[in-house]
């Protein structure tokens, strides 16, 4: 009996948004790799991903630790994105923690004049 031996392709694919996904599921590359450099293991990313499966969890990070300057360049560049994102809402949306405050004051308020009523 031989051994065939086979290039693989990286389970990963360009979405139209240009995020990249592990295998035939919507997990984004990033969470793979950062749930993997927190210590989890393949297994538990599977766990905690249901739709992707072992063996394209053990090939990315295969991938991952063969192009690591590539893949944390990709990965700096999402999160700049991400942080880009989060400013524009940030100036574009209310402070919601004033917010919260007044919802949080009027609801004290009408706890108050519930209780005046029931004495």
């Amino acid at each position: 009996m031989s051994l065939t031996l086979e290039r693989e392709i990286p389970p990963l694919f360009e979405d139209s948004t240009g995020a990249i996904r592990v295998g035939n599921s919507r997990v984004l590359l990033e969470l793979v790799i950062r749930a993997f450099q927190d210590g989890a293991s393949p297994e538990s990313i599977v766990q905690r991903y249901s739709t992707l499966s072992l063996s394209d969890v053990y090939t990315t990070i295969g991938y991952y630790l063969r192009h690591q300057d590539a893949v944390e360049a990709y990965l700096n560049r999402r999160e700049q994105l991400a942080e880009s994102v989060r400013q524009r809402l940030l100036s574009v949306q209310p402070d919601l923690s004033i917010i919260r405050s007044r919802l949080l004051s009027q609801q004290k308020q009408g706890n108050s004049n519930n209780n005046e009523i029931a004495e």
